[in-house]
Formats: structure tokens, C-alpha cells, sequence
């Protein structure tokens, strides 16, 4: 996530085009942009870049866990992965 050319956070995630399945596993936001709306924001873009995926997450910290509530993504089974899963991918979400 950019704010006038400043990196001030991430969304790292993983998705499957078999499955057409994401997972969230870290959002980073810094401490002065926590609660003015660029989260939703990198999450609406992330999900805008994949229309027919359907997200899921594994983190479970108070901070992602409301924004994550608020964007309806729920849990992700313990061990529920696809096993098309790519690897991780740190993505600029909202820039």
C-alpha cells in the first residue's frame, strides 16, 4: 500500500487458478494509517485484481482479524490448503 509515494503497507497472500482459491497470511499497515480505511481499501483492490477467486485467511490477530471480519474473509481450515497453492506473494494491494 502506497500514501504519496511511501510504501506504508502489505498484503501477502497466496492464490490457486485451480482451485480458484486465495489465502491471505499477512496484512502490514503502519501504525498512523490503522483505521483510515486503507486496509479495506488493499483488500477491495486484491479482490478486484482476482474477481472468481474466493479468499480465505490463517491470521487470527486482533488487527486483521476485525478488518477481515469486516470484509467477510473468513478462517482458513487448519490444513485446508489446496495442494496447487503457489508460494507466497507480497503484493503493493491498493497502490
Amino acid at each position: 500500500m502506497v500514501h504519496i509515494r511511501k510504501v506504508v503497507g502489505r498484503v501477502t497472500y497466496r492464490t490457486c487458478d485451480e482451485c480458484a482459491e486465495g489465502v491471505v497470511t499477512d496484512v502490514v499497515l503502519d501504525e498512523p494509517f490503522r483505521g483510515c480505511g486503507l486496509g479495506t481499501r488493499a483488500l477491495s483492490h486484491l479482490r478486484s485484481q482476482y474477481p472468481d477467486v474466493i479468499w480465505r485467511t490463517t491470521l487470527d490477530n486482533r488487527l486483521t482479524r476485525d478488518l477481515l471480519r469486516r470484509m467477510r474473509i473468513p478462517k482458513a481450515d487448519v490444513g485446508g490448503n489446496c495442494s496447487h497453492l503457489r508460494s507466497a506473494v507480497v503484493a503493493p494491494a491498493g497502490s
